[in-house]
Order: structure tokens, then C-alpha cells, then sequence
């Protein structure tokens, strides 16, 4: 019953609530210690917790979900209900708030066979709050090194995408189940030309399909299909590495070209490839009125271990640094000597005269060298690359052909053309400026590629 407490200094009475054993709603605290017990009281320490509403303990388990879970054994647990401090992966879903709803059963202890939820969960920071993104299982984090590396005929058609693009947009255009007439053959080699295929491959493919497909109805992948059989087959007999002879000891390869073809770039590459399988490599920094070629190839020398040969100063005389480093090349028993050119244009003729002089100056040295003379080509100049190809080979004896920079290009189609126009050897073809971007020339690959096919 209620108790009349007198102030200390007058005023008001307080009337303060004594409740008995019997109510289970606990008294707020009082702050007099020294207040005399009454029999009615029930100790804090004795009296039992108030019972809460089924529905609402199922709609405030989160709250109670968000405490760290203590050391409980499955029995005592489920006793005690402590079911609640479970990660929120085995909660029970939040039932509808309605007096009459049933309190969630306690859960069971997982069993000792079946994965815990949190198995491929990362710890949780000290005070972080569990929420459904850090309870999600997730695959494990690959291992460093572990990821799968890409393959060359996959890099060579990621860079081969626009040319691909080009060429295989208008097939698909003209071939949607159509019967292969006249029109259609004269519409497809119109497509073939204008990818930079040449006028001459361009007719040879045409007339395959003129004697294998004519008259026949056919669809887009099937035109696709045998057009990389027929540029493959113009592609093959050209499809040749650059072999280096040991017996030569050292093999000179001269490289030429325009101005920003890349020589010097498909140098330092070639170079890392030959010193990878053990052959000892110079470079000879041949490009001498042009100090930034001349720093590039001394770096790629350092990082690959090859000789250096660099000119006594900016501008001298080329032929002259070429005869020293084949002297001192063959004395030091180097296996390969890669010589670097200025960039030339190829209707320059006193500039065409000067590569010939390095020639002729190393032939006093050894009557066979150069043993290669490479041709590197911009695939972005397209058919220009055919006037170039011309004019290099009149001059020097071109012996080979490196073509560069096919993943920034549409013009892949031009490989084909130089295949068809000169038999060339096609040594390698770069889609990259990785080292390993730059591969020895393969036909299928390149006609499968050029078609966007597996």
C-alpha cells in the first residue's frame, strides 16, 4: 500500500509505491540506502525478471542479436533462451506483431558435421555491428598468382577487336540467310577491300566462295567460317619465324622503317625474348640523331642483360658505330647483334642511301651480314604499309616483315594484303607493349582472330 514519506522541510507529502512479491514490475531505484526494509519489499537480487510479450520478443530479437554471444552450452542455452544472441544467419524471421503470436522457439546447436554460417566470413572489427552484407558467404579471395593468365590467341583477338569489327559488322549485314548470287559475291568483296585486304585477296577469296559456296544459301557465321579458311590459306606459306643461326655467331639482324613504326620497342622485346632462352643479345643503338631512342634501348639493355652499343656522341656516324659493335660482338662471342636504323620516309633517297652505307660498311666485317634485315610496320598506316614494303625492299633487301600496333587499329586486314602482294615472311605481330605482346606469327590464329572466331 502506499507510504506517505514527510519532507524534510516541509511542503508536500511523497507517496512512494511499496509493491509487493506478488507484482512482478520492479521499483526504480532509490538513492537512500539508509531507508528501514519492509516485509513487504522483495529484494532487486530475488525478485524475477517481468515477462515479456511473445510478440514483442520476436520483434526486438535484433536488438539483442547485436551483443556478443557468450559461452553457453546447447542445453543451457536453449533453457535459458540465449538462442537470441545467434549470428543473424540463423535468426527466424521476423514474425507479424500480434498479441497472439508464439514466442520463437529456441534453435538447436548446429551440428558438428554442418559448416558454421560465418565460415567464410572475415572477422568483424572490434564494435562492429553484424549486418546482412557481413553475413553473406562469399568464395574465398583468390591466392596471389593463382588467377588464370591470359592466353596469346586471346590477347592477339582483344587486339584484333576493332579490325574484327570492321569486317565482321558488314558480313553479318549482307548475309542473313541469303543465297550467294552474283550481287551478293560483288557486295562481299566491296566488304573485303574495305577492311584493307587488298584488291588482289580480296578477288581470291571471292572466287573461292564462287566455286565452293555459289548458288548456295548461307548465313553470316557461315561466310565467317570459310572466310578465315581462305585467309588463312593465303596467310600460311608466309607464316615464318625468325630463326637465329648459331653458325653465323654473331646473327645480325638490321631493323628498319618509317619514322614511329616502333623499331626500337620491337627491338627491346625481341631482345628480352632471345636473352629468356639463353642467347647472348647486343644492341646497337644505330638510331644516333635521336638521343631519346638511344636512352630507351640503354634501359631495355640494363633490364635484360644485353650488351650496349652506344654512339661516341649525338650524331655520329651510324655505319661507322654498326662496324665497331660487330667487331667487338663477334670477339665477345655474343649470339644475336640487333642494330637499330634511324626512322627513314621511304620516298626520302638520301636517306635510303645511308641505310645502304651501313650495309655495305658491315659486309667488311662479314660478307653475310646482315643475316636478317626486318621490316617493322605501323598496322594503323594500312595500305600505306604496302608503298612502304615496295620501296624498303628495292633499297635494302628486306628479308622479313614485324607488323606493330594491331590492337590500335582497324586495319588488321592488311596483313593479308602483304601476304597476297609480296610473300614476305611475316616473323611476328604486336597487339601490346608488353614484351610478351609481340608473338611469332601464326595464320589460323590471325585469320580465326580477324573473324572473331574460337
Amino acid at each position: 500500500m502506499p507510504v506517505e514519506i514527510p519532507p524534510p522541510s516541509g511542503g508536500a507529502p511523497v507517496v512512494e509505491a511499496w509493491a509487493p512479491a506478488s507484482i512482478a514490475t520492479p521499483p526504480a531505484p532509490v538513492a537512500d540506502a539508509g531507508r528501514p526494509s519492509d516485509a513487504t519489499r522483495q529484494p532487486a537480487t530475488a525478485r524475477a525478471a517481468p515477462p515479456v510479450p511473445a510478440a514483442e520478443a520476436a520483434w526486438s530479437a535484433p536488438l539483442v542479436e547485436t551483443l556478443p554471444r557468450p559461452e553457453v552450452a546447447p542445453a543451457a542455452e536453449a533453457a535459458s533462451g540465449t538462442a537470441f544472441y545467434a549470428p543473424l544467419a540463423e535468426a527466424p524471421p521476423r514474425p507479424p506483431l500480434a498479441p497472439s503470436a508464439p514466442a520463437p522457439a529456441a534453435l538447436p546447436a548446429a551440428s558438428p558435421s554442418e559448416p558454421a554460417a560465418v565460415a567464410t566470413t572475415a572477422p568483424l572489427p572490434a564494435g562492429h555491428t553484424a549486418t546482412s552484407a557481413d553475413t553473406t558467404a562469399a568464395a574465398p579471395a583468390p591466392q596471389p598468382g593463382t588467377e588464370p593468365r591470359q592466353g596469346w590467341f586471346s590477347r592477339l583477338k582483344a587486339g584484333l577487336a576493332r579490325s574484327t569489327a570492321k569486317l565482321t559488322d558488314s558480313v553479318t549485314t549482307l548475309f542473313r540467310k541469303r543465297r550467294l548470287d552474283e550481287e551478293a559475291l560483288e557486295e562481299l568483296e566491296e566488304t573485303l577491300i574495305a577492311a584493307d585486304l587488298g584488291v588482289a585477296a580480296s578477288r581470291r577469296i571471292v572466287e573461292g566462295f564462287r566455286k565452293t559456296r555459289f548458288g548456295k544459301e548461307v548465313t553470316d557465321e557461315e561466310v565467317k567460317a570459310t572466310l578465315a579458311e581462305e585467309i588463312a590459306a593465303i596467310l600460311a606459306p608466309v607464316a615464318q619465324p625468325l630463326v637465329i643461326e648459331p653458325a653465323r655467331a654473331p646473327h645480325v639482324v638490321l631493323v628498319v622503317g618509317v619514322n614511329g613504326t616502333g623499331k626500337t620497342t620491337t627491338i627491346a622485346k625481341l631482345g628480352r625474348q632471345y636473352r629468356e632462352a639463353g642467347l647472348k643479345t647486343g644492341f646497337v643503338a644505330g638510331d644516333t640523331f635521336r638521343a631519346a631512342a638511344v636512352e630507351q634501348l640503354q634501359v631495355w639493355a640494363d633490364r635484360t642483360g644485353a650488351r650496349f652499343f652506344p654512339p661516341a656522341k649525338p650524331g655520329a656516324d651510324a655505319a661507322g658505330l654498326a662496324f665497331d659493335a660487330l667487331g667487338t660482338a663477334r670477339a665477345e662471342g655474343l649470339d644475336v647483334l640487333l642494330v637499330d636504323t634511324a626512322g627513314r620516309l621511304h620516298n626520302k633517297s638520301a636517306l635510303m642511301e645511308e641505310l645502304r652505307k651501313v650495309i655495305r660498311v658491315i659486309r667488311r666485317v662479314d660478307e653475310t651480314a646482315p643475316h636478317s634485315v626486318l621490316l617493322v610496320l605501323d598496322a594503323t598506316t594500312g595500305q600505306n604499309a604496302v608503298q612502304q614494303v615496295k620501296v624498303f625492299k628495292e633499297m635494302v633487301d628486306v628479308s622479313g616483315l614485324a607488323v606493330t600496333k594491331l590492337d590500335g587499329s582497324a586495319k588488321g586486314g592488311v596483313v593479308v594484303a602483304l601476304a597476297q602482294e609480296f610473300g614476305l615472311p611475316v616473323h611476328v605481330v604486336g597487339v601490346g607493349e608488353k614484351a610478351e605482346d609481340l608473338r611469332p606469327f601464326e595464320a589460323r590464329d590471325y585469320a580465326r582472330g580477324l573473324l572473331g572466331l574460337e
